[in-house]
């Protein structure tokens, strides 16, 4: 089970949470190389399937309804550091 650290409620299941997508993906910006629809269709359906750290948003959705930051490990589901949208996270906090 996974536990995520809220800033504002506490530590708490994950089953409070909705997951809302990678957190490391930037938005295509317009007047690059490529077509313009083709860089949205690849920022809209293009998704890699990482194994280890990952950033990722999550929405305390039955909680405070705040978005949280997480760094966790795809592949133990361990949680290595949270923190609001605009915080930058590394595997050292929690």
């Amino acid at each position: 089970m996974i536990r995520i650290p809220c800033p504002y409620c506490g530590l708490r299941d994950h089953d409070e949470f909705v997951y809302m997508g990678d957190a490391g993906r930037a938005r295509p910006t317009i007047g690059a190389e490529a077509s313009d629809a083709g860089l949205w269709l690849a920022y809209a359906y293009d998704r890699a399937n990482p194994r280890g750290p990952h950033l990722e948003f999550w929405q305390h959705l039955h909680g405070c309804r705040a978005i949280v930051k997480l760094l966790r490990d795809t592949e133990t589901h361990r949680v290595l550091a949270a923190g609001l949208p605009g915080e930058a996270l590394s595997a050292g906090e929690d």
